[in-house]
């Protein structure tokens, strides 16, 4: 559910072994909420951080870089008020789950909201997809861009990660902004590191909104562990986990706690324009996807949490 997270669920992700995969067509693929589906009630999971669907690396990540903001964000952070039919979800039929995490910031803070999450879907050819999803986003008292995070698992062996700081400016226009948050910081660096690996291969979406609001540093890459190499945990405990969280470390210092000084009538086109995301996100994406995979129930309630978090 952050900027990116979405395309995916029109359909399963292509198969692992094109290098060049594209995200899902636009053309909606209903199995993955058939009523006349079949499956076990699992133990129902109720906690965002427990992340029960993926792996111990996995989880450690996630569990890290939400960890790591939350402790240096403390001051500027509102308590959680999602009620527990929002916090975890699923569908009528016990085949996807999915748990949201939201926290505001403080009117007088810079954060505008952070907001995880993880969805599990179960796919008939007896696999799964896997996505955990996190975010943070700055209101228009700065211009610093925002933190996004998606690795999304279709199989034991292969992911796609979307790690990237959005900018929230035309960097045509601005190429200050540019040399700021990108050239001076270096953040093209852990995106070379990656694909040094022989197991990561660019990964191209086939949505060109996506493409336009990434950055010029944004990595998007598909992981494809083969036999002999190394497992997909040890490629994110060992290269993903620790790009992740130098990109993280990025953020924190250079964005979230940076200071910015932004006029009046820059804080109205920054509040236009983050809106304008917010609002695509949702009606683009969020709200024909969501009745599909949990049904109107669970969406209306979710949907209704993300619309309060967005103020949009």
């Amino acid at each position: 559910m952050a900027v990116l997270f979405r395309h995916i669920f029109q359909s399963p992700p292509p198969p692992a072994s094109s290098s060049s995969a594209s995200l899902p067509s636009s053309k909606p693929r209903p199995f993955f909420c058939s009523a006349s589906a079949s499956s076990s009630m699992e133990p129902r999971p109720t906690k965002f951080m427990e992340f029960p669907y993926v792996s111990t690396p996995h989880k450690n990540l996630m569990v890290h870089l939400v960890s790591t903001v939350e402790t240096r964000l403390a001051s500027h952070l509102l308590p959680s008020t999602l009620p527990p039919d929002v916090q975890y979800y699923q569908n009528d039929t016990a085949t996807n789950h999915a748990s949201l995490h939201i926290r505001s910031g403080l009117p007088s803070s810079p954060i505008d909201f952070i907001l995880g999450s993880w969805l599990h879907c179960q796919l008939p050819t007896g696999g799964a997809l896997n996505i955990t999803s996190f975010s943070s986003y700055l209101n228009p008292s700065t211009d610093a861009p925002n933190f996004l995070l998606e690795l999304i698992q279709s199989s034991p062996t292969s992911l796609v990660l979307i790690l990237d700081l959005p900018p929230r400016k035309d960097l045509v226009l601005h190429p200050d902004y540019l040399k700021t948050f990108y050239e001076d910081t270096k953040l093209d660096t852990p995106r070379q590191k990656l694909e040094k690996l022989a197991e990561v291969k660019p990964y191209f979406s086939s949505s060109l909104y996506i493409r336009s609001v990434v950055s010029p540093t944004a990595i998007l890459v598909r992981v494809e562990a083969v036999e002999g190499g190394l497992s997909l945990e040890e490629i994110i405990e060992n290269h993903i986990g620790p790009v992740a969280k130098e990109v993280l470390g990025i953020w924190l210092e250079q964005c979230a706690l940076g200071k910015r000084e932004v006029g009046e009538n820059e804080k109205a086109e920054l509040k236009k324009r983050d809106d304008l995301v917010k609002r695509k996100t949702i009606e683009i994406d969020l709200g024909s996807n969501f009745p599909r995979l949990f049904g109107p129930d669970a969406a209306d309630r979710v949907l209704g949490a993300i619309r309060e978090a967005y103020r949009v």
